[in-house]
């Protein structure tokens, strides 16, 4: 058997899991590659055989405490051959002694907790064609004329690290649409959507309560070409549960939020769409 030669993606290479994650299925966001590069330019891996991409996995480092595995696949008729605990080593051991998360597929939990990752919670993913929405709130602005600052705020109640560059990059990427709504001189809720392989993904989406979330998703189903839509939801928050069922959105499939350490102290209840479960 060939040996596999492991190296870093290059920020221009990441399109590569990019594109092995649309064909798995997971209908990644058409600018995602771009976005995905900033957090940590050497958190992306490939495993080559002869020079021949098999295997890809990320662990993304946000800071000294915090980094997110995603993107962990070994191409079919390399599967079983050793490859992808070589690679999935490869990027535990770039996180070192960080807490790592990760959205895994159910099927898999028995084999993350041989790494250490213990269940913290469950992610269901919702999908489907939105009817027209109403018309949006006039109280809904574009996020940009919101201080950054208080996105920032809100963002650090619902992820485990501060990641500032990632979300400004995400925001104003073309063709993500990014909306807010305030209440009282406070950020009530703020969203983005953006164009997928199929249709459209919104997240992140937080808010204080359902009435805040509902506002400003019914602003971003108003762009353009965004009636098929996907909306990533932890399962602890009923509320958002209840909108996307609401919308006539049907669950497609579950993930399992875990971690490595203990679970993070965060503010599940705001969160009404994931940003993203390759980088949470």
């Amino acid at each position: 058997m060939s040996d596999l030669q492991i190296r870093n993606l290059r920020p221009d290479e990441i399109s590569i899991a990019i594109d092995w994650a649309a064909a798995e299925g997971w209908n990644p966001g058409l600018l995602d590659a771009a976005c995905f590069a900033i957090p940590d330019a050497q958190g992306f891996f490939v495993g080559e055989i002869d020079g021949e991409p098999v295997a890809t996995v990320s662990c993304v480092i946000y800071d000294d405490r915090f980094a997110f595995l995603g993107f962990y696949i070994v191409r079919a008729g390399f599967r079983g051959k050793g490859h992808g605990l070589r690679i999935w080593n490869a990027a535990i051991a770039h996180a070192g002694t960080r807490v790592i998360g990760l959205d895994g597929v159910v099927a898999q939990q028995d084999n993350y907790r041989k790494s250490g990752f213990q269940l913290a919670y469950a992610n269901i993913r919702y999908g489907g064609v939105v009817a027209a929405p109403p018309t949006p709130p006039a109280d809904v602005v574009a996020l940009d004329k919101i201080p950054f600052a208080l996105v920032q705020a809100s963002d650090a109640a619902v992820f485990p690290a501060q990641r500032g560059d990632f979300l400004r990059a995400w925001i104003n990427a073309p063709g993500h649409v990014s909306r807010a709504l305030m209440r009282d001189g406070k950020l009530a809720a703020w969203g983005v959507i953006r164009p997928c392989r199929t249709g459209c993904k919104i997240g992140p989406l937080v808010a204080d309560d359902r009435a805040a979330a509902e506002a400003v998703l019914h602003t971003l189903l108003a762009s353009p070409g965004c009636r098929e839509i996907v909306l990533d939801i932890p399962a602890v928050n009923r509320d958002a549960i209840a909108l996307a069922e609401f919308l006539g959105l049907k669950p497609t499939f579950e993930t399992a939020r875990m971690y490595t350490g203990p679970a993070p102290s965060l503010r599940l209840d705001r969160v009404f769409g994931v940003t993203s479960f390759e980088l949470g």
